[in-house]
């Protein structure tokens, strides 16, 4: 599996993960900043939260852990999270938005 492939799968895995309050993905939601992979298969997210107060902030990047580990040929996963620049909604697809009627 070359490294395209391997950021094509953890954006599907990614977009199993939601946050509880809100009936959109993590990836949709604009809440996942960067992925990198690095040799050999070892998978790294850049992440933030809706907000810093957010009641998921241990389980979402737990989650988001889990998931990526089951994708076959990972080695590794290192999830960080950040709140610079800090979220806003213009993060979020066009799906999310119009999920959450912004749109």
């Amino acid at each position: 599996m070359n490294e395209q492939e391997l950021k094509d799968k953890v954006v599907e895995a990614l977009k199993t993960v939601y946050d509880p309050e809100i009936p959109v993905d993590v990836y949709e939601l604009g809440l996942i900043y960067d992925i990198k992979i690095f040799p050999v298969n070892n998978v790294y997210l850049l992440m933030t939260l809706t907000s810093p107060s957010c009641p998921s902030a241990e389980s979402i990047p737990v989650e988001i852990e889990q998931k990526v580990k089951e994708i076959e040929g990972v080695s590794d996963v290192s999830v960080e999270l950040t709140f610079d620049p800090p979220y806003s909604t213009e993060m979020m697809s066009e799906v999310a938005k119009l999920e959450l009627g912004f749109m």
